[in-house]
């Protein structure tokens, strides 16, 4: 099993050079790449005239381009920013003048404390949800919590984040939680406990937008996965030689039920890292993912693929988690 880890670990490396080539020259070439982006700021498009203030000659448009690797050959200027990632230099991001390791160090902690709790919530919520969900089948407790996950999972989480800021926080109905950020204003003059309250405010309707947008496709898969089990052989043999049904389940079928949910535990964990876009747009958040939004939306290249490395590589071990939660479920499973 060791050998098994040790050449997913291995293949992360050559999966990574994929991803990045691939991401490299498709940002190269595609319209509106980053030379059209650093021309369009060095001319003041955008500004308030409306209209371009400078002319750009050919010899500062040769130079941007050396500076940018982009009088190269597209897979040479991709081993000039692989040199440099293989020097522990993520660059530095032409949109906020900026280190890219120093913005990841700096958002990473925001997607994660918002990530953690919504995934821990997720699956402390979904789980025993399934559980009773199966056990209960066909009964008004299975209709009636089946029609709230169907109706949360048919918002958009960008809408349903938009209700709970109307219903909870606008004033028009209620205005029990804030309407965004991190922490208020007045933050570090607060008390510990007011500091404690404070976070958890703020941290509570967009928590909750975590949780609904995999909630429903993770309760009626631990539903259907553990009523899957209970149909088997091995759970009626065990009732059948005087194990009552509780403990057929709980110490039998349960297990057994929860390695279709390990299977998406490395997928829900690679958001954790990259951020909520939605989320994080509608809640005035500034995590990774409005940092990925902004890389993209402004062409910065170099923030881009730094972004994209960090959150392919998380994914990667993800991958590689989920395998070990089969393990850890099951122990006779052997992927050699």
């Amino acid at each position: 099993m060791w050998k098994y880890f040790l050449k997913r670990f291995l293949l992360i490396f050559p999966t990574l050079l994929g991803i990045t080539f691939l991401v490299f020259l498709i940002s190269h070439f595609a319209p509106g790449g980053p030379l059209n982006s650093e021309i369009a700021k060095l001319k003041g498009a955008g500004n308030l005239a409306g209209a371009s203030t400078k002319q750009i000659s050919q010899e500062e448009i040769e130079l941007i381009k050396k500076r940018l690797h982009l009088d190269k050959p597209a897979p040479v200027a991709y081993f000039y920013w692989l040199k440099q990632i293989v020097q522990f230099d993520l660059g530095e991001s032409r949109l906020h003048s900026r280190k890219i390791s120093d913005l990841i160090v700096e958002k990473l902690p925001v997607s994660l404390f918002f990530g953690l709790s919504g995934f821990f919530l997720t699956y402390f919520i979904c789980i025993p949800l399934g559980i009773q969900k199966a056990l209960k089948e066909g009964s008004h407790f299975d209709f009636i919590s089946s029609f709230i996950i169907f109706f949360t999972y048919s918002l958009p989480v960008f809408a349903f984040a938009m209700l709970l800021l109307y219903l909870f926080a606008s004033g028009e109905v209620f205005s029990f939680f804030p309407l965004g950020h991190e922490v208020s204003d007045f933050y570090e003059d607060l008390s510990v406990w007011g500091k404690v309250k404070d976070r958890l405010a703020h941290m509570f309707l967009p928590v909750i937008c975590y949780v609904v947008g995999s909630f429903a496709v993770l309760t009626l898969l631990m539903k259907n996965s553990l009523l899957d089990q209970i149909a088997k052989e091995y759970v009626r043999t065990a009732i059948s030689k005087g194990l009552s049904f509780s403990d057929s389940i709980f110490k039998h079928a349960f297990r057994n039920s929860l390695i279709p949910i390990a299977t998406g535990f490395g997928s829900n964990l690679t958001l954790i890292f990259s951020g909520s876009l939605f989320i994080e747009l509608v809640f005035n958040i500034d995590g990774m993912g409005l940092l990925s939004f902004e890389a993209v939306r402004e062409r910065d290249t170099d923030l881009m693929m730094g972004l994209l490395l960090a959150q392919s590589f998380l994914g990667l071990i993800g991958k590689i988690v989920s395998d070990f939660c089969y393990i850890l479920i099951d122990p006779r499973i052997d992927f050699e």
